[in-house]
């Protein structure tokens, strides 16, 4: 996987005395830097993207105060693709190993690399990471009953409380820098992801102990009366409560923005909300009328409430520049019968786009971005084409910094754009999901693909033919202009492979 030996020299070599002496020395001119990522949430799950069946005041307000992106993009229209390519700065597409992992798998940033938390720290930062990880952990046959490295803090964060993988595969525990919390070491731990070594009960054999069916998948070890994906047993004391995961994740977050007052820190809160199982804290429960889902965004809501609380109350409101994004669009149904299909009503949670979570239509990776801070981000509506790849480069030219050349081959510094001083930013973007896709202006083309056509109730946007929409005349993306427009399928399909091949489209 490549970084680069000299990125890699650069921060293997950096000692504790630089650390601290950069630290303080940005601590006064360096803003803090919060980047909240919610799971699965769609461009139209909050209210200030169109929502109204759900309402999401906190939220808003940080659209109201600050800059919100109409044409922002994750990286993939699923999760840990995105997460890597925010990370390293490098599409998660280039590489094998690289898609949806299992909760067993090994770390796949490899320690040592350029990552964004690397640079942050490097330029003088605390860098804290909370909540979902799901970019593996260790490096093969991990034993989760000792030290659980390398991890976050291998690459490039001073803290970690992480929840290995996902909601909905084992091990249903946390992670606290390099342990399992509350692990009671006479009940070890036991991950497999192939068969039940435990003998413990599993949904499939065991259906009358669940309190959420699943309705695809699912069915391996309970954990909390819902079944997972994969086998787990021991470690009962650490199995988290899934309707305290919110609480559990938020108090962390408030914590580490606590003890790095004095600044400059970055938190990356890596929100549960709203990935199945959706099991939202009974005060949420009936918030909306649209079920646990629609629940689980006004959960969301108040974690991102509480956040900016805590800066309000510890004074460093103007001093914070706080991003709000998701990992990918949505998806209704992802494995669990829990009404949010029967409830979904007239709600839309990808807007006016087409497709959502596994999708190569712009449902899948066209998410809500805000980004605020009071006095250097000009409030308003920006229709920019933004990608979060782009966070690294960004973020290295608000901290004084450049990315090596052989680093982050896929970021561009977008920071104008960023702070809402520009309305133009890159000119093109790569949308990845089955197929990938190339956005040129005002042109889509999705490279032909055979595989399936519907995904966890989403379009996926595959085809054996090219598909060419013209975005602003069609944002939907119904109208396929392949065959109209042959020529402009030639030339765009030309440059994506291009940049698939050059291995880098950062200049």
């Amino acid at each position: 996987m490549p970084s680069g030996n000299v990125s890699r020299r650069l921060f293997l070599s950096s000692s504790l005395p630089l650390l601290l002496q950069a630290r303080s020395a940005a601590a006064a001119r360096l803003p803090n830097i919060v980047y909240m990522y919610a799971d699965d949430l769609g461009y139209g799950d909050v209210s200030c993207y169109g929502a109204k069946r759900v309402t999401t005041p906190n939220i808003d307000r940080l659209a109201a105060e600050g800059v919100r992106f109409t044409n922002a993009h994750s990286p993939s229209a699923t999760c840990t693709p995105s997460r890597y390519a925010l990370m390293t700065g490098e599409y998660a597409w280039r590489h094998k190993g690289t898609g949806i992992l299992p909760g067993d798998a090994s770390l796949i940033v490899q320690p040592g690399r350029y990552t964004l938390p690397a640079m942050l720290q490097r330029g003088g930062y605390r860098t804290g990471a909370v909540g979902k990880w799901h970019l593996g952990l260790g490096s093969g046959n991990l034993d989760w009953n000792g030290d659980i490295r390398p991890g976050p803090l291998e690459v490039g964060f001073d803290y970690s409380f992480i929840f290995p993988a996902t909601g909905d595969r084992v091990p249903c525990v946390y992670v606290e820098n390099h342990r399992v919390v509350g692990l009671d070491p006479k009940d070890p731990i036991v991950v497999n992801y192939q068969r039940n070594i435990g003998g413990e009960p599993t949904g499939k054999d065991h259906p009358e102990l669940l309190r959420m069916q699943p309705s695809e998948g699912h069915a391996d070890s309970i954990v909390n009366g819902v079944s997972r994906i994969g086998f787990m047993s021991g470690g009962k004391s650490a199995r988290w409560v899934d309707e305290d995961m919110a609480d559990t994740l938020t108090a962390k977050a408030v914590s580490f923005i606590e003890q790095s007052k004095a600044g400059p820190f970055f938190l990356y809160f890596a929100t549960h909300n709203i990935h199945v199982p959706r099991l939202p804290n009974q005060r949420f429960v009936g918030a909306t009328p649209m079920g646990p889902r629609g629940d689980a965004i006004v959960e969301l809501d108040w974690c991102v409430g509480r956040v900016t609380e805590t800066l309000e109350r510890l004074g460093l409101t103007n001093q914070t520049l706080f991003i709000f994004s998701s990992d990918n669009g949505p998806v209704v149904d992802d494995g669990y019968h829990d009404q949010s299909v029967e409830k979904l009503g007239d709600h839309k949670p990808a807007g006016p786009w087409r497709g959502g979570k596994y999708s190569a239509y712009d449902g899948g990776t066209r998410v809500p971005f805000i980004a605020r801070w009071p006095g250097r981000v000009k409030p308003g509506v920006s229709s920019a084409l933004m990608d979060q790849v782009d966070l690294l480069s960004s973020l290295a030219a608000l901290t004084g910094q450049k990315p090596p050349a052989d680093a982050a081959p896929d970021s561009f510094n977008e920071l104008p754009a960023l702070l809402g001083q520009s309305k133009r930013a890159r000119d093109h973007v790569v949308e990845h999901a089955g197929a990938l896709s190339l956005i040129v202006g005002d042109w889509k083309v999705i490279r032909p693909n055979a595989g399936a056509k519907r995904s966890a109730g989403n379009e996926t946007g595959n085809d054996p033919q090219p598909q060419l929409f013209h975005l602003s005349e069609d944002p939907g993306e119904k109208n396929n202009l392949a065959a109209k427009y042959p020529d402009k399928v030639k030339t765009l399909l030309a440059r994506l492979e291009e940049i698939e091949k050059a291995g880098r489209s950062r200049p």
